[in-house]
């Protein structure tokens, strides 16, 4: 999603893995309908496409068609649940040395990757939770979901209504209008604002591969990875960016403890400096929230994230604070804003923000 952090060619190869990754063959296709459904492809449709119109990183989507209607047909590579287990086996040791971290430290942050990994192999939960979020998303505006039909889908294999339109990446390269360009940039933030900050649970993989532009309307097309936050921490995290907590060093030092991110460990000099570090990205990354409208397409802003990324990836005095901080639940939110952010960075707009209800100044 950050094509910052490594080079062009690396970065163009690894996108692939959004919608465009190698496609099974079409024998291995028949075999998990056969398994999963009891019928072949041809024998739940009147057409299939043997060959897959798009791949991700855990499954591939078919078109289809039935009686006049046309489906988007996503199936799971065999085997991917496993791999994962797998995966992470080897992650781990690299991530220990990477980060300078004992064992103990690192499980929950593993922990945390695992489960969500293994929710987006289970399609019955991507199912359920698509109704779900769809339906008490439907009053957003210029936002659209679409139909998913259980009767033609199982634990691998998830039938939904076909979609047109453009991805969003390339959306954002096409010459559509600032206009029509700002029209999905703001659907974006909201969907998420709302998701986030009034129902707790929300989609947590935004890159362009999960959504499409259609007719002026954003469509989310998959809700494999998704996150619950509890009241607790919720209220917890996002009262760091309370500007009444923000100006108070003492009301911050106490929600930065809450969220794991300052330890009874940390020595005094060391409680100081990550006051003043958390400070700092707290207000950059909480920037957006606080104008009322944010221009997203000021490249600015964006080298300024990635400066104090840089800045405090070479600081030695932090390198030696090596103890693995903050809340697990917290990983799936950040990479969420990040992609957010980067989104809405490629769409160039500036979209109408706001702080959450709650953490407005009194």
């Amino acid at each position: 999603m950050d094509r910052n952090l490594i080079p062009d060619q690396y970065a163009d190869q690894f996108s692939q893995a959004q919608y465009n990754a190698p496609p099974l063959t079409y024998p291995l296709v028949v075999n998990t309908f056969t398994k999963e459904l009891g019928k072949r492809p041809n024998e739940v449709f009147d057409s299939f496409t043997t060959k897959a119109v798009s791949g991700a990183s855990i499954g591939q989507v078919h078109q289809a068609e039935l009686a006049g209607k046309k489906y988007a047909v996503k199936i799971q590579y065999p085997g991917v649940a496993n791999s994962m287990k797998s995966d992470l086996a080897i992650v781990k040791p690299i991530a220990l040395r990477l980060f300078q971290l004992d064992s103990q430290s690192l499980d929950p942050y593993i922990k945390e990757v695992q489960e969500r990994l293994l929710e987006e192999t289970n399609y019955h939960l991507e199912l359920e939770r698509s109704q779900d979020l769809a339906e008490k998303s439907k009053q957003l505006s210029n936002t659209r979901f679409p139909q998913f039909f259980p009767e033609m889908s199982s634990l691998r294999i998830l039938t939904m209504e076909w979609v047109e339109g453009a991805h969003l990446d390339t959306y954002a390269e096409s010459n559509a209008s600032s206009e029509e360009k700002l029209k999905i940039a703001q659907a974006l933030w909201d969907f998420y604002h709302h998701q986030i900050h009034e129902l707790r649970l929300f989609h947590a993989d935004p890159h362009p591969g999960n959504f499409k532009v259609h007719d002026n309307q954003l469509w989310v097309l998959d809700f494999g990875c998704t996150k619950a936050l509890s009241d607790t921490f919720y209220k917890d995290y996002f009262s760091l960016m309370n500007p009444d907590v923000l100006g108070d060093e003492q009301l911050f030092q106490d929600a930065l403890f809450k969220i794991g991110l300052i330890l009874e460990s940390d020595k005094s000099h060391e409680v100081k400096k990550l006051t003043a570090i958390f400070r700092e990205s707290v207000e950059l990354l909480s920037r957006p929230f606080y104008e009322g409208s944010f221009d997203f397409g000021d490249r600015a802003y964006f080298d300024e994230l990635a400066a104090f990324g840089e800045r405090t990836r070479l600081d030695k005095e932090l390198n030696k604070l090596s103890t693995s901080r903050g809340n697990p639940n917290a990983l799936y939110l950040n990479r969420t804003y990040f992609g957010l952010y980067h989104l809405l960075g490629s769409l160039g707009s500036t979209v109408k923000t706001s702080l959450p209800e709650f953490t407005e100044s009194a």
